[in-house]
């Protein structure tokens, strides 16, 4: 992209690519599209024009200083549940407005890496529903339809990326409020493992079940985007680091279930269809689909709000709503008021009751990479929620509102759209830190390969033999999550034998400088404990050990032992494995 070239209204295909326009250009573009398109109900504070100008101007000066910025001059769309320094978190209710002395830190790395915050976006008060339309501040009327709702809680901020004013828009996800409102919107909403993206600076719905989530129109923007903002918080004390065995990639032939016929009643005729056409589709691109009963989960959902664990939400802001402030929405009200009867007992055994509920899905979901879901039901009319308030929610949310109970992750994406033309989004949904592997398959879904990454962390391993891609042996990898990084060579100093084992495997041994031929091989990224366990369980006469690349990286990689390779055949001239088996 030339410089000076504007991308804006149309965000940025991924702004982890380096073809941003400058920022002050970006920023002068969206406030012209927020004339344009004139949708105030999207903002509860949008900052003046020659604020946000001015730090633009200073993210470019740290450009030119030198600073190493990867989201120069992303413009941001905050969830007004969450706290930026020197703005009014009114969290959807006026009365309960108070300004912020310090960002939350999610928020705080975005402007860290060179993210500019626009302003505060409107929401279903208090974080509590689906729709979009329980605010004071009017009801956020969806960017391509204004007669359709925008979903909610987060409607604020994914109009605000649907509309082409802001890169990133930035929500919650308790129920689905992360997801809802991307697929009512055709873009993309990541909902990561509870914990990852730390919840400090936000006003609790249930704390316990919160998290903070990314709206943008590309997958490789919302990932750049999380990427910045994960990572444990000590002023979080729920915030999670990925663990030593985390997976890193999906296998290239998934298998993923999907709903049964008869758990997919409480979908609309267009999204039913909808839905079957996005399985075939998946199904295409090479994954296993298969059915299975997810009614327990189901079940489990219920419990968010018609258990005992809406008492969270009272505990946060229960005490507030019983002062009757004038500016509380009454169904809002209602539901967190009448949790305040909630015993100890009760919440006691619904927590029971959601630890079998993990134990069951895990053992449900146990073999697969991850479940294909519809995001949501249906995409009704402001006016028809305003006339059934409660109970188009309750069905909004009937895919969504068991994952953060369950504690999994979710990606949620565009699937087919109905034969109407009209938006459909489905989801990928994941156990616990299996994030990257909903998004590997997020990409193949939508034609976004190769996959942004998410979790960067790991040890490289170099295979040259049966763990190979199309070798024998290569499930092991993929059985650990391993990631393909890669062909690569080995130096001159090394020779390749073909052993007497079963299955066949070559043998690699360091001789020395110039004492061998650059070997092909290929190089994965395993986690920590995946290393481990490869090393716990390698059979005699192989090894692990440092090996020296043509490039001048050094690597873990297979070796074997000397004296195997020196009664074996040398097949060094060969270059590598495969081109000695395809002799």
């Amino acid at each position: 992209m030339a410089t000076g070239e504007l991308s804006l209204p149309t965000p940025p295909a991924a702004v982890s690519s380096g073809t941003l326009t400058r920022p002050t250009e970006r920023v002068a573009a969206a406030y012209r599209r927020i004339a344009e398109v004139d949708r105030p109900e999207v903002w509860i504070t949008l900052r003046p024009e020659r604020e946000v100008a001015a730090e633009a101007a200073a993210v470019e000066q740290r450009l030119a200083d030198g600073a190493s910025l990867p989201l120069a001059g992303v413009l941001v769309a905050v969830k007004d549940n969450i706290d930026v320094a020197g703005l009014p978190t009114t969290a959807g209710c006026p009365e309960f407005a108070y300004t912020a002395e310090v960002t939350a830190s999610a928020i705080e790395r975005l402007v860290a890496a060179g993210a500019i915050v626009l302003g505060k976006t409107n929401l279903d008060q208090f974080a509590t529903g689906l729709v979009g339309t329980r605010s004071p501040y009017g009801a956020v009327r969806n960017a391509f339809d204004p007669e359709l709702i925008s979903g909610g809680s987060s409607s604020g901020s994914a109009a605000a990326v649907a509309l082409g004013i802001a890169d990133i828009g930035i929500g919650t996800d308790t129920a689905g409020s992360g997801r809802v409102p991307a697929a009512l919107h055709g873009i993309v909403g990541i909902k990561a493992t509870l914990g990852i993206i730390p919840a400090h600076g936000v006003v609790p719905a249930c704390v316990d079940y919160d998290a903070v989530t990314v709206f943008a129109t590309e997958l490789a923007d919302a990932v750049a985007a999380a990427a910045v903002m994960a990572g444990p918080e000590s002023r979080d004390p729920r915030s999670r680091t990925w663990p030593a065995d985390v997976r890193l990639a999906a296998p290239l032939a998934a298998r993923i279930a999907i709903p049964r016929a008869a758990d997919l009643v409480a979908l609309s005729e267009p999204y039913r269809e909808a839905f079957a056409r996005t399985a075939a589709a998946v199904a295409d691109s090479g994954a296993k689909i298969e059915e299975v009963d997810i009614s327990g989960l189901l079940d489990a959902a219920l419990l968010l709000y018609d258990g005992a664990i809406v008492a969270e939400r009272y505990a946060s802001v229960g005490a507030f709503l019983e002062t009757e402030p004038a500016g509380a929405d009454p169904t809002v009200a209602a539901i967190i008021e009448s949790a305040g009867a909630t015993t100890g007992p009760a919440f006691v055994a619904d927590l029971d009751t959601l630890a079998r509920a993990r134990a069951a899905a895990a053992e449900l979901l146990g073999g697969f990479d991850a479940l294909l879901l519809p995001t949501t039901t249906e995409h009704p009319s402001i006016a028809a929620v305003q006339a059934d308030p409660i109970g188009i929610n309750r069905r909004l949310g009937t895919y969504t509102n068991f994952c953060n109970l369950l504690d999994m992750a979710s990606i949620a994406i565009p699937g087919e759209p109905t034969t109407e033309g009209a938006p459909f989004g489905v989801m990928l949904v994941t156990p616990a830190f299996a994030d990257q592997v909903a998004l590997d398959l997020a990409a193949r879904t939508v034609g976004a390969e190769p996959a942004p990454l998410l979790v960067e962390r790991g040890v490289d391993l170099a295979v040259f033999g049966a763990h190979l891609r199309g070798q024998p042996l290569h499930w092991q990898l993929e059985q650990i999550g391993a990631r393909f990084a890669g062909e690569i060579r080995t130096t001159d100093a090394y020779r390749l034998a073909a052993l007497d084992t079963t299955p066949p495997k070559p043998g690699l041994v360091r001789h020395g400088d110039g004492l061998g031929a650059p070997i092909l091989g290929e190089l994965f990224r395993v986690s920590e404990a995946g290393l481990g366990s490869f090393l716990a369980a390698l059979p005699a006469p192989m090894a692990l050990t440092s090996i020296e690349l043509s490039d001048g990286r050094s690597v873990i990689g297979f070796t074997c032992t000397y004296d195997a390779a020196r009664t074996a055949t040398d097949i060094t001239s060969f270059g590598g494995w495969k081109s000695y088996l395809s002799r």
